[in-house]
């Protein structure tokens, strides 16, 4: 289960002076496979896994005593409350599964829906942003637009779950006024109770690796937090644009991050090497500049370098093995994301849960099926 997950995408605006902070809430429901619990809740506080939640434990299970803490000063009963709320939830997205394979024309296989919702807020110019997204299968379904209060339906077997939740103009409204308020009053006091947790700073561990040859060479940081890093590779000074692949910022098993950024040096010579260094910069800290060295390269063409290559592997495929339910909807989450996110600032009933959406301290679940067939 991706019960450690947090993808954010590389920045690449250097500038690390403004923090957008962000709570999260994922939620995947599944059918057709058999390995995987029907229903997991995930929320995310700056990328912190804060509780979780499956239809295997039916239980919602706090990962942060300071979330706990900041949920129990407000409401003593909050975990049996919100237990029983996302009982409900699975029932309401099982029913949607029906429908949706029925909209769909789909009588066997697997198939995810898939929910992310939640908030943002810039700690520098006190702007603020949310967002509502439910994807099918990998793909987008519906999203709610919040400045113009209407639902954006890409596939045509969306229109008629968008004609019925538009109807409804004083529950849009709620949504916005959650969105963009309460959502952002619960993300503030989160920070304020885990202060210690989410505003430290660990300085990242550099290294330079090669898999061969005519392999591109690789500036990996790791063990860094937090995870609003910039990274980027430098000739004689002057940053690269071109022959640059960046990748993805990544977590790591014990809440710190990693990100690897490729450099193509195909065209070459060793002996102007020297000229290229990868950059590092990360808020709290001193620039951290690593000039390429072909002596400081781990490779797996030497033996003894072959271990440390490995050690990286490995710490990636414990990400990787960790990542199964939520980690789909994750990759689906910031793929859209990357798409239209340019500021590069570090994504039953009718009325069984519509109605609950404002609550303190977690809204409940949209259901889809209010996507009548």
């Amino acid at each position: 289960m991706k019960a450690l997950i947090g993808l954010l995408l590389l920045v690449f605006g250097h500038d690390v002076s403004s923090v957008i902070h962000s709570r999260r809430f994922f939620y995947t429901a599944s059918s057709g496979l058999s390995t995987f619990p029907e229903f997991v809740t995930v929320e995310m506080v700056d990328e912190v896994q804060v509780e979780y939640f499956d239809s295997n434990t039916q239980r919602l299970v706090p990962e942060q005593d300071w979330v706990d803490q900041a949920n129990r000063d407000k409401d003593p009963d909050y975990l049996e409350r919100e237990t029983e709320n996302r009982k409900g939830n699975q029932q309401v997205f099982k029913a949607g599964m029906g429908i949706l394979k029925q909209r769909f024309n789909q009588t066997g296989g697997a198939h995810i829906i898939q929910r992310m919702y939640g908030c943002e807020w810039d700690d520098e110019d006190g702007t603020t942003e949310g967002y509502n997204q439910y994807g099918y299968d990998g793909e987008d379904f519906i999203s709610l637009d919040l400045k113009t209060l209407t639902w954006v339906a890409p596939v045509h077997q969306a229109l008629t779950t968008k004609h019925k939740w538009e109807q409804n103009r004083a529950l849009m409204e709620q949504k916005k006024y959650f969105y963009t308020k309460e959502c952002v009053d619960w993300l503030k006091k989160y920070l304020a109770y885990g202060r210690s947790t989410l505003q430290r700073t660990e300085r990242p561990r550099v290294s330079l690796l090669q898999r061969s040859p005519s392999s591109p060479v690789v500036c990996h940081a790791t063990g860094f937090y937090p995870n609003r890093v910039v990274v980027f590779w430098r000739r004689d000074g002057q940053e690269l644009h071109e022959q640059v692949d960046p990748g993805e910022v990544l977590p790591n098993h014990d809440g710190t991050f990693q990100v690897s950024v490729d450099l193509d040096l195909t065209a070459v010579p060793q002996e102007d090497w020297g000229r290229y260094e990868c950059v590092v910069q990360l808020k709290g800290i001193e620039d951290i500049s690593t000039t390429l060295d072909p002596a400081d390269i781990m490779t797996n063409r030497e033996d003894s370098h072959t271990l440390a290559f490995i050690r990286t592997g490995v710490a990636v495929l414990a990400v990787v093995v960790a990542a199964v339910v939520v980690g789909v909807f994750l990759h689906y989450y910031y793929r859209k994301r990357n798409d239209s996110d340019k500021r590069h600032k570090p994504v039953g009933s009718d009325t069984s849960s519509e109605n609950t959406e404002g609550q303190n301290p977690s809204p409940e679940a949209q259901p889809l099926t209010t996507v009548q067939s």
